[in-house]
């Protein structure tokens, strides 16, 4: 029989009589050689002393160890339970303690996994929620006019204008799928930002490319102010799709004939890219909520977009350290601030 099988009563039991049975052992062999009737009388009065003492020992230490099972196997249920977390005891000598200390720091490490795959499970249920409601109008409009080219003839004009409602709504998805492909490699890790020294003129000049035919569309003046020597450590690819993003959002919401002006100033800390409108503006009640995922104010729902290049850009400067700040006011235009660390 292994050590480890036997339960602890029987361990302590199985002492007792053996340092009784030495103890006789010793007192008979004086006995043989002094001759003493003194020598078996103290020591039976010691083996019977020792005896007490250690049947004693044995029913308060398993009392004791009895109690510590059952409080330990309690606190480790409530653990698992998430119910409770374990009473810190101030005595820090005793072995009870000491473990209780132990499982105090596995139950808050514990929870916090717990809160995390909490976060992370409402994550996702909020994404599917938004990618169902982002794809269900378009899909839905795409159905309805496939059904009519199918079910009842068209003239030609007719039939032109069905067929370019569904290139806008094929564009708009490939839009959504090519925005989530791209916040989903951000935050999984898939593409990681890497921060080189380079000139921000070149990254500047990289986002205004992606907005110029749109602006000149809706004959809005665009200006830049950016110091051609400035050397910022980003990553210019991501921080020009950031700046993209803010540029795209300034061009949709300004009114034809408005002006757009990007500016570059160079703080102790920090460099500015500064976007600035003339267009609709954003009340203050807003202006959190339009960093979140999907996120579209009612009265721009005529405008093409998901609600998500907000998001995406924030996500984009956040990563290399830096911040995203907005100034705006109703029918007063709008300022977006990418701040970007020096170093």
């Amino acid at each position: 029989m292994k050590m480890n099988t036997i339960p602890i009563k029987w361990l302590f039991l199985g002492v007792s009589i053996g340092t009784a049975l030495i103890m006789s052992g010793i007192t008979l062999v004086l006995f043989v050689l002094l001759h003493q009737t003194a020598i078996l009388v103290t020591g039976g009065l010691l083996i019977l002393c020792s005896l007490i003492g250690l049947l004693l020992l044995t029913r308060t230490f398993g009392k004791r160890l009895s109690l510590f099972t059952s409080d330990l196997c309690k606190t480790l249920d409530n653990m698992i339970d998430g119910k409770e977390e374990p009473e810190i005891i101030d005595d820090s000598e005793t072995l009870l303690a000491r473990i209780n200390h132990r499982l105090s720091r596995l139950y808050q490490i514990m929870q916090k996994n717990r809160r995390k795959v909490d976060e992370e499970r409402q994550e996702l249920q909020t994404l599917v929620s938004d990618i169902s409601h982002q794809v269900k109008t378009p899909v839905s409009n795409l159905k309805m006019v496939t059904d009519t080219l199918l079910t009842r003839p068209v003239s030609e004009a007719e039939r032109i204008e069905f067929l370019r409602g569904i290139c806008n709504q094929t564009d708009k998805l490939d839009f959504l799928f090519q925005a989530l492909v791209k916040t989903s490699r951000l935050e999984t890790g898939v593409i990681q930002l890497e921060k080189k020294d380079g000139r921000l003129f070149e990254t500047v000049a990289q986002a205004m490319s992606g907005i110029v035919y749109a602006a000149e569309k809706k004959q809005i003046s665009v200006s830049v102010d950016c110091p051609e020597n400035l050397t910022v450590s980003h990553d210019s690819k991501w921080t020009a799709e950031a700046l993209f993003n803010l540029l795209d959002n300034a061009v949709k919401y300004t009114p034809i004939g408005g002006k757009i002006a990007v500016s570059v100033k160079q703080w102790e800390m920090y460099v500015e890219i500064k976007v600035t409108d003339t267009g609709k503006g954003i009340s203050e009640s807003n202006q959190a909520a339009i960093f979140r995922r999907f996120y579209r104010e009612e009265e721009v729902h005529e405008q093409p977009g998901v609600g998500i290049g907000l998001y995406l850009a924030r996500e984009i400067v956040t990563r290399q350290g830096g911040y995203i700040k907005v100034v705006s006011a109703p029918k007063q235009g709008s300022e977006f601030s990418i701040m970007l660390p020096l170093k």
